[in-house]
């Protein structure tokens, strides 16, 4: 009889990702694990852990929050990123948070619910093989105003919590995030005076996790201006912050066709990680998806 787990990935290979098409993709079906309850409410992280996995070992770990504009979304989004970098030798995690249309909340409560995932992953580390000190936070749009939200406000946890344990990653990965909640700008007249309560770019300070937005020069959410303003504020107190332009092309572009942004997303993702010494060794996707 085949398990749960052979079926899963016998769907992934069936349905191709959408469409995309891959030659050799380490295909890994994800565990769930509940991280918050609120209510009737369960929130899950689906983690996705190399093939070879090893319980004796601790592994670098990176989650990922879907887009959606806090409307809707699915952790799903991120499975793709989430079985190469665990192919990559990483736990990766695609997080559920609290949506609009599923449970009429706000971006507030889905920014608490980012910070208690980070919080979950490290206070939970051992029991989830990952390094403490090394947990990244990645998202597209929505998503990756949740990560950088982690990164760099120091409010929205929740106070039930134990907040002595840190829900600030170790690094951003920011996929046309929305970054920036001032006047004129996304979701602005949605959060009304609260905006800079939940605008990371308002927030920056001197110590901020290093990061990577890649973001395309057509984006009508994400402009250039936005991020390229981003980056001085993040360098001018000494952060780390790269910034990688694709040219013409609009917002979450890395998640549509064709596949060669995604691949190439994807690749500098994981030369940045690379160099912060979080990944080891050469990218693979390009011979897992070319």
């Amino acid at each position: 009889m085949k398990t749960k787990y052979q079926i899963l990935l016998l769907v992934y290979m069936l349905i191709g990702f959408n469409g995309f098409a891959q030659n050799s993709a380490v295909l890994i079906a994800p565990v769930l694990q509940v991280y918050k309850t609120i209510d009737t409410t369960t929130l899950k992280l689906h983690i996705y852990k190399p093939l070879d996995f090893d319980a004796t070992k601790v592994y670098n770990c990176v989650v990922f929050f879907h887009g959606g504009g806090w409307n809707n979304g699915s952790p799903r989004a991120f499975r793709r990123q989430s079985m190469y970098f665990a192919s990559r030798g990483m736990i990766a995690i695609s997080a559920e948070y609290r949506l609009k249309n599923t449970h009429g909340t706000t971006p507030f409560e889905a920014a608490e619910d980012a910070k208690s995932a980070i919080r979950f992953v490290r206070q939970h580390a051992n029991e989830l093989h990952v390094n403490p000190n090394a947990i990244i936070a990645g998202g597209g749009s929505a998503g990756g105003h949740l990560a950088a939200s982690c990164g760099l406000i120091s409010k929205l946890d929740n106070p039930t919590e134990d907040l002595t344990i840190s829900s600030i990653p170790n690094a951003l990965v920011l996929l046309n995030p929305v970054i920036d909640l001032g006047p004129g700008a996304y979701a602005h007249k949605r959060l009304g005076e609260r905006y800079i309560d939940l605008s990371p770019t308002d927030h920056i300070s001197a110590g901020a996790p290093p990061s990577i937005i890649l973001v395309g020069t057509k984006d009508r959410i994400i402009s250039v201006e936005m991020v390229t303003s981003f980056k001085e504020k993040m360098e001018a107190v000494g952060n780390r912050c790269d910034l990688i332009l694709y040219k013409d092309q609009g917002h979450a572009f890395f998640a549509k066709k064709p596949i060669k942004y995604f691949i190439e997303t994807t690749h500098e993702i994981d030369k940045f990680l690379v160099s912060l010494g979080y990944l080891n060794g050469n990218s693979t996707i390009n011979n897992q998806y070319n």
